[in-house]
């Protein structure tokens, strides 16, 4: 009885091992698997909302440094150094961008005379000798439209801010300052806490020379080398060589396997670097393994008692310990993806069908019919949810033979976003993130669809699109945004008859002279808004200079055009009744006609200008078609 007692536990003792190695290796291999996945997803969630946090400041300041108004200011400067009222000009101009966008700093810096001017004043000249002042001279040297950088402001209570720097430069080309925005990095710092709590990791956005920028423990104003200390030294290369695709891998840090994923963001020339330690987790179960040990060494203590037994216990809670760690497992991911996307479905992409039951009830929810192929199912689901200009792309980029194709291509995910409907009338934007994977198992291809919800970005997106596109004091379209509506209207115009007005408010420079700059505002939004108002909402309705503006629309004939320019003028050339006093106003309008007179922006412009100087030397108040008479209102 003895030898035999002595047999059965080597066995058991032996199975134990066997049995546990290799359970361990296999969660192991699953574990990292996981692994890769959640930090890939939750990089590309960072990656979006960073890019979202600062498209809209970077439009504020392009907006600003091509304002012709502050460009006239600043080229104004050299007459007005000891003016209190032309610098409290500058100031409310800068405060009122900080009001309008709740920004923590708007600054502005004279390449004349090296003047830091802040919304609340003269802060400070800058100095090339001045440490603190760098940034300004670096930026310059560097012939760049725009830049970032965080330091400190000094202006604004020494604290620690992303600034984004925009060049303002004349018509020649020749700097005349620099114009930006800032705000608080505790804003990005509060987005990385939350993801490094949430999923966790640890995320840092770094510079090209590999300087922490912004992190939730340092700031690029600290100066801080990433790559000097483990797990990142040694890795500068390959973390920052790539900028075109994201870059991820496998690396042994001193306590255990690190997973590195780098996304470099072009807007910023910043990369995004997200680390997740997995030693913890593998301790952990390197922890449960030990413990299970133990408890099969209490368990052979009492196998002289009842062998069988035993055994039997032994074998049932081996399999109850693995199904509930793959249990555990999936309940970890689950709830981990699960914050970030709506559903998560797996499809058999060999075999052509649902990989699962809630897959397969997915689609009988939709009227799908049991065991109906996977591709004739999505085209179902087109038909039931999708918006008809969707489908198509729907249908093609999730077919199985494109699924295959692209990972035969040694690429793993897909994306296609969307408009999709529950009701069949109310539509919101929709994502799927699809992961291509192969089952081990059976060497055949899976696909996990993960649903996200990003009806809300899209729409932020638009607006933020919509609002760079816009001027900002008449709200009207600005010179660039003006510029591109017309090129594409005329080069899908074909023969259509089009006019292109310039409308030139006259002796604008005497309203600001005489009633000052606050009643010339008020004049070029009044103007803005009577032109807006004597036009259709599919006419193009613009602000290309300060007191100048451009209209483009499709007329029947010439004589309509000459025409409307007679409206115009009747709304415009009237006076302004202000407190200030009554305001004489009239304006000038120069017309171009396409295709006769052009098939581009430029050539129509300059004919139209042409036909504006001609009103101009006849008196003003009227308006001229090219190659035609004046006449007046």
């Amino acid at each position: 009885m003895l030898k035999t007692n002595l047999f059965v536990c080597a066995i058991i003792l032996l199975g134990f091992l066997a049995t546990s190695i290799v359970s361990y290796r296999s969660n192991l291999g699953v574990f990292e698997e996981d692994t890769e996945k959640v930090t890939v997803l939750t990089a590309e969630g960072i990656y979006r909302q960073i890019e979202s946090i600062f498209m809209k400041p970077m439009g504020v300041s392009l907006t600003m440094a091509g304002d012709t108004l502050l460009q006239d200011l600043l080229r104004q400067e050299g007459a007005h150094l000891n003016d209190g009222d032309y610098v409290a000009t500058l100031t409310a101009y800068l405060d009122s961008y900080r009001e309008k966008y709740g920004y923590d700093s708007v600054f502005l810096v004279s390449a004349r005379t090296g003047r830091y001017y802040h919304f609340d004043g003269i802060d400070r000249t800058l100095s090339p000798e001045n440490g603190e002042d760098a940034w300004y001279y670096d930026f310059l040297q560097a012939g760049e439209s725009y830049s970032l950088n965080v330091d400190n402001d000094q202006a604004a209570g020494n604290t620690i801010t992303v600034f984004i720097n925009c060049l303002i430069s004349g018509d020649d080309g020749v700097p005349l300052g620099v114009v930006g925005v800032g705000f608080d990095i505790s804003t990005l710092q509060s987005l990385l806490r939350e993801y490094e709590e949430r999923f966790s990791l640890h995320a840092c956005l770094v510079d090209r020379d590999g300087i922490i920028q912004v992190a939730t423990d340092h700031t690029g104003y600290e100066r801080t080398d990433l790559f000097a200390s483990p797990p990142y030294a040694g890795l500068r290369e390959s973390l920052l060589a790539d900028r075109e695709n994201a870059t991820a891998f496998w690396h042994d840090g001193e306590e255990g396997r690190v997973y590195l994923g780098s996304h470099y963001i072009p807007s910023l020339s910043w990369y995004l670097l997200v680390e997740n330690d997995t030693s913890p987790q593998t301790q952990q179960m390197q922890r449960k393994l030990a413990e299970g040990a133990l408890i099969v060494a209490l368990v052979v203590l009492g196998v002289t008692l009842a062998i069988s037994y035993i055994i039997h216990t032994y074998n049932r809670r081996i399999v109850e310990l693995t199904r509930s760690s793959e249990q555990s497992r999936r309940s970890i991911f689950q709830e981990a993806t699960e914050q970030l996307f709506e559903n998560i479905y797996e499809l058999d992409i060999t075999h052509n069908r649902a990989a699962n039951l809630e897959t397969q009830r997915y689609f009988e929810s939709l009227g799908v019919p049991p065991g109906t192929p996977y591709n004739e199912a999505l085209k179902i689901v087109a038909e039931k949810q999708i918006r008809e200009d969707f489908r198509q792309g729907y249908i093609d980029t999730f077919a199985p033979e494109h699924v295959i194709d692209t990972y035969r291509r040694g690429e793993e995910s897909l994306q296609y976003d969307f408009m999709i409907s529950t009701d069949g009338e109310h539509y919101y934007w929709m994502r799927i993130v699809a992961q291509i994977v192969l089952w081990k198992e059976d060497q055949s291809i899976h696909m996990f669809t993960y649903r996200q919800n990003i009806d809300t970005m899209k729409r932020q997106e638009k607006q933020v699109l919509d609002q760079i596109q816009r001027d900002p004091m008449t709200g009207l379209l600005n010179k660039t945004a003006t510029q591109a509506q017309i090129q594409q209207l005329l080069e899908g115009g074909g023969q259509q008859l089009r006019a292109f007005f310039i409308v030139d408010i006259d002796n604008f420079k005497q309203v600001n002279d005489r009633f000052g700059h606050a009643v010339g505002d008020r004049v070029i939004l009044h103007f803005a808004q009577s032109l807006k108002g004597a036009f259709r909402e599919e006419d193009v309705v613009g602000r290309i200079g300060g007191d100048e503006f451009a209209v483009f629309l499709a007329l029947p004939d010439r004589a309509t055009a000459e025409q409307k320019a007679r409206e115009i003028l009747k709304t415009l050339n009237r006076p302004l009744s202000l407190d200030e006093g009554v305001c004489p106003l009239s304006a000038s309008i120069g017309i171009a006609l396409a295709p006769a007179d052009g098939r581009d922006f430029g050539s129509l412009y300059r004919h139209a200008d042409t036909a504006l100087y001609a009103v101009k030397q006849q008196g003003k108040g009227g308006f001229a078609l090219y190659g035609g008479e004046t006449s007046p209102h």
